[in-house]
């Protein structure tokens, strides 16, 4: 089935593919997100490697677990007819209240169908601050009043 906006790319839709998945990884809902992927996608997350919506919904249950009250947001970098660039941040804190905000590049290739089937993400963390966050709205999705990462000067 389609999943829409669907390659090749224009800057528009690449961004309405992205503001669709920063939605998604917001709800935390690891089945949800693994809709958006290819039966047999191909991922690197950091150092791991995972391949297909089962090991995705496994990887993002170890995420969210240890993620608590995370807060993502994604911005477009570049594009092409079914490949779009990345970047994002996002803020998180364990289970002894230690926040970190996490930054990274993802670089992402579609199917003709509009589903993701390969994602390669490099990502850093570093501890924060609870006064240093800059990421505030109820769990969920971010509101569109919210600031963007160039808005933040991230």
């Amino acid at each position: 089935m389609p999943r829409p906006p669907l390659p090749p790319f224009s800057r528009e839709t690449a961004s309405e593919k992205i503001r669709l998945a920063e939605d998604g990884w917001n709800s935390r809902d690891p089945q949800k997100v693994s809709l958006a992927y290819t039966p047999d996608c191909h991922w690197r997350n950091r150092a791991e490697f995972v391949s297909g919506r089962e090991e995705i919904v496994q990887l993002l249950t170890r995420k969210w677990t240890r993620e608590l009250d995370y807060r993502l947001i994604k911005e477009l970098w570049a594009y092409t007819e079914n490949r779009i660039a990345v970047r994002f941040a996002y803020e998180f804190h364990d289970d002894s209240g230690q926040w970190f905000r996490a930054y990274g590049n993802e670089n992402w290739e579609f199917d003709d169908q509009g589903l993701m089937q390969r994602r390669i993400a490099s990502i850093n963390e570093h501890p924060i601050r609870e006064d240093e966050r800059k990421f505030f709205w109820p769990a969920g999705r971010r509101p569109d009043d919210h600031p963007g990462l160039s808005d933040l000067g991230l």
